[in-house]
Parts: C-alpha cells; structure tokens; sequence
C-alpha cells in the first residue's frame, strides 16, 4: 500500500470515483489516501495527479481500520 493525496477536493472527487470498484483502498481524516501500488499507474493513465507521501506504515494500516481512538475496556 502507498500513501498519496490530491492537490484538490475536485480531483479527489475524480479519482474517487474512477477508483471505486477498481481498487480497494482507505481514506485517512487527515486527507490521506491509502491505495495498492498498482492504482498509481491506473490514475496516472487516467491523467489524474497525485503525489505520492511514500509506502504506508502498518500503524497507518491499523489506524484506517479501527479508527482513531480505541475504544476503551
């Protein structure tokens, strides 16, 4: 998994969309995007920009899937 984000709301929109039932991924509050390495080439064949922040972290993996707080025992 790769991290990235887009330069505007329009064009997450656009990505968003064009993603969506191609590619499993997760969207982070901080605007964030986790995706497989493979929808960069998809994007970037699709002229959508992006930039890429670097490989996900497996505490970021974690966090897009439990959330951001823990819930407490």
């Amino acid at each position: 998994m790769v991290t990235i984000t887009f330069p505007d709301r329009e064009t997450e929109k656009r990505a968003l969309a064009f993603l969506l039932g191609r590619f499993s991924g997760r969207v982070l509050r901080s605007g964030e995007h986790l995706v497989p390495e493979a929808a960069l080439e998809a994007l970037a064949d699709q002229n959508i920009p992006f930039t890429v922040k670097g490989k996900t972290t497996y505490e970021q993996q974690v966090a897009a899937i439990r959330g951001t707080a823990s819930p407490s025992v």
